[in-house]
């Protein structure tokens, strides 16, 4: 199958100076010590020669506490100050961080926590009170991001955050390698709790170089996705890599991307995924909307909203198909219309499309996407502590994705599904595992299943449909409120049908097909057209 060569990618091997977070930050110190590199939420900024002393001063910090080579080091905070160090410092000290979904809660927080074996936590004060009461695994010492009024009581030792400020003088200089671990991203989970991908230096600075390949040392990235999401590691990464700066913020905000790109003179930034084009695109339009400085961005999907989004606000795009374990297989070329394309293969990289027995279907019918690399540790290393999950999704020698595409003549590749039961809303994929376990936790509830709705625009809203306990009712309120707490809003059931059976096979297994096909029925109670909107839960920065 013919590559398509974007050309701002060299598909050569990088070198450790290239590719390695700490090596970067040095040279770029070196040559540039005052340009500035990142500015935060708060209007704080740091040169490249702040950032470096901010990265040392971390690693200092965490080699007294005992980190070491090959460790990892557990993260749970928003977009920061704290995290960005926290980040670096640990690579500088030859560490892995994994930073964690500040929206978990309850058993998939405690999941994510003892998946990683880390023996440190760093932590929002806000998010640390959620600590109470779970099992923390290997960790024995919590660090704060900031100050709190309360802390949390736990079985661990609590340290503020001037722990994360070290003697920069007494760091001990440690030797990375391209294939050694940057950071650790989980994924949301689809079939149940979430895998923890470990990277490697080559493939994050490979993604970022894909992806956002096109950034130059001229160029501003507002960085509006989380840290615990591959976009939002990758716009970081393109920066060190390109030698631009970056604009950091917590979330993306529909009302407000429009004022932030203006007001931090952003380029281009960290993309635009799924329902976000839509939000935008459905804002009014003003005089004034072509008055902006972004010139070029990442989006999926392809879409009659994307092409006149960027005609209305004057800026270039790019597309493409990327998840946390690969480094972008595929792209499109800058102003791609035809519809739904993620683009063509890009260079060095093999792709095959397969069906159940990894037999290669013919163009025109969906089959597997399946990866190979031709340079090594482009693609994930595995997941951690799971080598059942590593050999399921490496058979034969390509990398499973577990989603569908098919291919058409020309080349371009289309995605199509998911092929288990992952839910796509506004950006995250919800396992509909993780959502019928809280449901059923619900004393009245006696069966459940959890799938997606379609939406215009490709996302979808969570649906439930519950079978209650014989002789009772379920008040589809009551149980929205018992799981508000106990799960991430993300995850939280729109709509909630109640029915007297589920329908099944005639193994016993429920038929969510048939459960889709039925769709949002004139029985089902709307969480949203009842009052109850749920909101990310606001962090303050520190």
């Amino acid at each position: 199958m013919t590559q398509f060569h974007p050309p701002w990618f060299d598909p050569a091997q990088p070198d450790r100076d290239t590719c390695v977070v700490p090596r970067i930050i040095d040279r770029r110190a070196a040559a540039h010590p005052d340009r500035e590199f990142i500015r935060f939420e708060n209007g704080e900024t740091w040169s490249w020669a702040e950032t470096r002393e901010k990265a040392l001063q971390t690693a200092a910090a965490l080699q007294a506490r005992g980190v070491k080579p090959g460790d990892i080091v557990a993260a749970w905070a928003p977009n920061s100050q704290a995290l960005v160090r926290a980040w670096f410092g640990c690579n500088y000290a030859g560490a892995a961080l994994a930073p964690i979904n500040t929206s978990f809660r309850g058993r998939l927080l405690e999941h994510a926590l003892n998946k990683t074996d880390a023996d440190i936590l760093i932590v929002h004060p806000e998010l640390a009170l959620r600590l109470e009461g779970l099992s923390l695994g290997a960790i024995t010492r919590v660090i704060l991001t900031g100050a709190s009024n309360k802390a949390p009581e736990i079985a661990a030792t609590l340290e503020p955050h001037i722990a994360l400020s070290g003697d920069a003088a007494a760091y001990t200089p440690v030797e990375v390698e391209p294939w050694d671990t940057p950071v650790i991203i989980f994924t949301s989970g689809t079939t149940g709790p979430s895998k923890a991908v470990v990277t490697s230096y080559v493939q994050e600075w490979t993604t970022a170089r894909i992806t956002y390949g096109y950034m130059t040392s001229e160029d501003r990235m507002l960085v509006n996705l989380p840290m615990f999401h591959v976009g939002g590691i990758s716009g970081i990464m393109s920066a060190l890599a390109s030698g631009g700066a970056v604009a950091l913020v917590e979330a993306f905000d529909t009302r407000q991307f429009w004022n932030l790109i203006r007001e931090t003179q952003s380029t281009t930034c960290s993309g635009f995924i799924g329902a976000l084009t839509t939000f935008l695109h459905k804002e009014p339009a003003k005089p004034d909307d072509r008055d902006n400085p972004l010139r070029i961005c990442t989006l999926s999907p392809i879409s009659e909203e994307t092409v006149a989004l960027s005609k209305r606000f004057g800026f270039d795009y790019v597309s493409g198909f990327n998840m946390t374990e690969v480094s972008a297989p595929l792209i499109t070329g800058t102003n791609e219309t035809t519809m739904r394309s993620c683009g063509r293969i890009r260079s060095g990289v093999e792709c095959r499309l397969v069906d159940a027995h990894d037999r290669e279907v013919p163009n025109g019918q969906v089959g597997e996407l399946t990866i190979r690399t031709e340079q090594p540790w482009q693609l994930f290393k595995g997941y951690l502590g799971d080598p059942e999950a590593t050999a399921q999704a490496w058979r034969n020698g390509w990398f499973h994705t577990g989603d569908l595409l098919w291919r058409d003549d020309e080349g371009r590749f289309y995605f199509v599904d998911r092929q288990k039961d992952a839910i796509r809303r506004r950006g995250e994929n919800i396992s509909s595992q993780e959502i019928e376990i809280e449901v059923s936790a619900y004393d009245d509830v006696r069966e459940v299943a959890a799938y997606g709705v379609d939406l215009p625009g490709g996302e979808q809203e969570v649906m439930v449909c519950i079978a209650p306990k014989p002789g009772v009712t379920v008040d589809p309120k009551a149980l929205i409120e018992f799981l508000i707490p106990r799960m991430a809003h993300f995850m939280v059931p729109r709509y909630v049908r109640v029915a007297a059976e589920l329908p099944k096979t005639p193994t016993n297994k429920i038929q969510k097909v048939e459960l889709r096909k039925e769709g949002v029925t004139a029985d089902t109670w709307d969480r949203e057209a009842a009052g109850m909107r749920l909101r990310r839960e606001k962090l303050s920065t520190h």
